[in-house]
């Protein structure tokens, strides 16, 4: 992949990242200043993006997974904007933020899937969809917390991959590669799913304080196992899990 052909499709997908942004400001009458905010958090996606073009990825532009996982990032885009400037969205945004989220989550199904077929996997690959994953749930986790019916330990949620990330700078053996897991693919998207439950308008206040508070437990003990495996493996697994 070359700087050039990132960017030309991080420019192609320009169109893709308004028509999810437009509609958010409409929906929810956000001010002046969220498309501003939308179009700073592209641009720094963007220069991530460019200037970490590995070579491994074939072709001159990001591939047909990347480009996938491109488009994901621009219907999670606003999202993230709503969540740098938290309110309560009312019935009509949060449909709206579910139905964009919902879009994202079920495209994350299929990038990693055409990466495989067309054996272009790739460990960029992998990263950016990781960590767009991590960044959508964490806005998710704002927004719920902003909807007043969770408490502030929601966004424990979100911010538990990334304690995990900071504790391997300290404890070097968290940061070994992970055997391939379908308990740990199934507990992410658990996350993804009591969050937009929990957002839900129909949802009462109850019912969004257990959904959370399970999904909650069920990422604390996820995250307990990978330790625990880690501490007694340090040097990481054998086989590197696939990536993308």
């Amino acid at each position: 992949m070359t700087r050039a052909g990132a960017l030309r499709d991080a420019l192609l997908a320009v169109p893709a990242l308004v028509l999810g942004a437009a509609p958010t400001w409409w929906v929810i009458g956000r001010p002046a200043s969220f498309p501003v905010v939308i179009g700073i958090l592209y641009a720094v996606l963007a220069t991530l993006i460019v200037r970490g073009a590995p070579a491994d990825v074939p072709g001159p532009g990001l591939g047909a997974a990347n480009r996938i996982t491109l488009l994901r990032a621009c219907l999670a885009l606003p999202i993230g904007a709503l969540a740098i400037q938290p309110v309560a969205l009312g019935p009509a945004g949060n449909w709206w933020v579910i139905v964009l989220a919902t879009a994202a989550m079920v495209l994350d199904g299929l990038d990693g899937r055409v990466a495989r077929r067309t054996g272009t996997s790739t460990a960029f690959g992998a990263r950016f969809d990781m960590e767009l994953d991590a960044a959508l749930i964490m806005a998710l986790c704002v927004l719920v917390r902003a909807s007043g019916k969770v408490g502030v330990w929601v966004l424990l949620i979100g911010l538990m991959r990334y304690v995990f990330v900071a504790a391997g700078r300290v404890v070097p053996a968290l940061t070994g590669a992970l055997p391939d897991s379908f308990r740990r693919k199934t507990v992410c998207v658990v996350q993804g799913v009591v969050l937009l439950v929990a957002l839900g308008p129909i949802i009462p206040t109850p019912m969004a304080v257990f959904v959370t508070a399970v999904g909650l437990a069920t990422l604390a003990w996820s995250f307990g196992v990978d330790t625990a495996w880690l501490l007694r493996h340090p040097g990481g697994a054998t086989d590197r899990p696939e990536p993308q």
